[in-house]
């Protein structure tokens, strides 16, 4: 394929996927790290590894006369070394060296940005002083973020301060590093984006996704995000812009914050394969590494190359990571053995508390789907989730609901209660059932309405009565499908609510069962799911299947003990 050797600075766990990347593309790669036995090594039997330091800039130069062109799987290396490789031309180095250099630094990264017109919270360069500290927390107001700015990676590094006190327990900590201060950002998800650029500049990014953070480290991706288009494409345009102010070559991985009033702000960016990717590899045409392996040396892609496999194609990723049951993460492997779309990466690292030591990325066609499964993964382990997630409020352990049931008066609970029954039966994920009356609560309609979509809901049943505007009006506000479900009044019988429904205007359409029909609703809704969820539609056939015995078993009845001793059960 390409007789150029690539050396790579660091043999973690994303060097050793870019040597699994490289290695099905007959690539030679050659590894920089001071462990023998490091995971990138343990992938690749050359002998011309280094046992050495990224951070030493002999063991780099040394590196350099082994390859044609370097290229680093952690930013945190001797960028002195790789300036004086690059100025000597004979090897490339991607990214460029100065990009790293940027980078590495994260209030030089933030400044950059700022420069270049990309959107990030305020930052400020800070002493390691109670002064300083209270300086800071007058300007940003409490809270704010006091962070290293180099060397920091993994949630290592970044503190929260609430007030002059806790500022001051901080300093500790913080002895000898330097640090600068963040505004507080209010934000509702944290969403991450792998940007891809050639060595013409040429950027290409793959989808939006959701990380869920713990302890302020990656414990879930959800690939795509569940946001609207709109945030996501706003997303990728931040994400592309930011990554054309840096020069070189490769994958860089944007992490961003979604605002409470819907902004996007860049939190970090890494100039390597990123955590937040690993999902590419079973999910995407072409995963992040072998991008990062053509982007360096200058190979073509295909116009589709960043694209999930198929329309259909969504993915949760798990970090396993070492607590202190320390073998519980192998215990939740063998589990994920057994459920189908799962995949294990192991990265044979020596266990050390709080460290990753590799990842399972489910693969599904829907994410309540590929949730399911995460379900079955984890819910052997209930001590493992108690230590791994000890704030329930960030593990995402429910599924998400994607329909929601909403009802214009609590009249109309019995009328709905069958839907509900239906979902639970079909485990579904639900909310509601929700009073929002389109008359007596308009505000409530249009909150709901109008991010429904951004909450996850794939279908919305509105049951409402009399002059029932509900189904409509949440209709005219969401492009999401609606389901009507007429209820039956005590003046016209339901008339009244079926006519209001049923006729809508052109362009505003919603999908109108019969008086009082619950039922028809849940499982219309249920085939509108099943177009992307194997599981529900398995389950729609087992239902239609169940029906059809039943009404033969009653045939059989029928003919077997007369019409005459038949009674019928309501």
């Amino acid at each position: 394929m390409d007789d150029r050797i690539i050396g790579i600075l660091g043999g973690g766990q994303l060097g050793r996927m870019l040597v699994e990347a490289a290695h099905r593309l007959n690539i030679k790669t050659i590894i920089l790290d001071p462990d023998p036995d490091s995971p990138a090594k343990q992938v690749n039997s050359s002998k011309n590894h280094i046992d050495g330091s990224f951070l030493n800039f002999d063991d780099i130069l040394s590196l350099s006369e082994r390859c044609d062109v370097l290229t680093i799987e952690i930013e945190h290396v001797d960028v002195k070394a790789l300036k004086h490789i690059f100025l000597n031309g004979r090897v490339k180095v991607h990214p460029s060296p100065s990009t790293i250099e940027i980078i590495q630094d994260k209030y030089l990264q933030k400044l950059h940005l700022m420069k270049h017109g990309n959107p990030i919270t305020e930052s400020i360069s800070i002493k390691n002083t109670l002064e300083d500290i209270r300086l800071v927390g007058e300007k940003l107001g409490y809270p704010f973020m006091l962070k290293s700015r180099t060397m920091a990676y993994d949630g290592r590094g970044n503190f929260k301060i609430d007030s002059l006190e806790s500022g001051f327990s901080s300093l500790s900590v913080f002895e000898k590093v330097s640090l600068y201060a963040e505004r507080w950002v209010s934000f509702t998800k944290e969403l991450a984006i792998i940007v891809v650029r050639n060595e013409e500049g040429v950027i290409g990014s793959y989808p939006v996704v959701e990380t869920i953070q713990s302890d302020n480290i990656c414990r879930f991706v959800y690939a795509p995000a569940r946001v609207s288009f709109n945030i996501s494409e706003n997303a990728k345009r931040v994400a592309e812009k930011a990554i054309q102010c840096f020069s070189g070559a490769g994958v860089f991985g944007v992490e961003m914050f979604l605002t409470t009033n819907g902004d996007i702000i860049i939190n970090e960016i890494s100039p390597r394969p990123h955590n937040s990717g690993h999902y590419t590899i079973n999910a995407c045409s072409i995963s992040q590494y072998e991008s990062h392996i053509r982007a360096i040396l200058n190979l073509p892609f295909p116009p589709d190359s960043f694209n999930f496999l198929t329309f259909k194609t969504f993915a949760i990723m798990l970090n396993l990571i070492v607590d202190d049951l320390k073998m519980e993460y192998i215990e939740i492997c063998r589990r994920a053995l057994i459920v189908g779309g799962s995949s294990i990466y192991l990265y044979g690292k020596k266990e050390r508390r709080g460290r990753k030591m590799g990842h399972i990325t489910i693969v599904a066609s829907s994410i309540s789907e590929a949730e399911y499964k995460l379900h079955q993964i984890l819910q052997s382990s209930k001590a493992f989730l108690s230590s791994y997630f000890p704030n329930k409020e960030t593990f995402y352990y429910e599924k998400s609901p994607i329909v929601a049931i909403i009802m214009g008066s609590d009249s109309d609970l019995p009328t709905m209660k069958p839907a509900i029954e239906i979902f639970k039966k079909f485990d579904v994920s639900f909310t509601g059932p929700d009073i929002i009356s389109a008359h007596r609560t308009p505000r409530k309609l249009v909150e709901f309405s109008s991010t429904a979509v951004f909450n996850g809901y794939k279908v919305i049943i509105a049951g409402a009565g009399g002059a029932a505007h509900l189904p409509g009006m949440v209709a005219s506000m969401t492009t999401l499908p609606v389901i009507g479900v007429p209820v039956k009044g005590s003046a016209l019988d339901g008339i009244d609510s079926l006519y209001s429904i049923v006729q809508m205007p052109r362009g505003i359409p919603v999908a109108t069962v019969a008086i009082g029909n619950s039922t028809n609703a849940a499982l219309l809704a249920l085939r509108i799911i099943g177009i992307m969820d194997n599981r529900v539609r398995f389950l729609l056939d087992e239902y239609a299947r169940n029906m059809e015995t039943d009404i033969l078993l009653k045939s059989k009845k029928l003919q077997e003990i007369g019409w005459e001793n038949y009674e019928h059960n309501k």
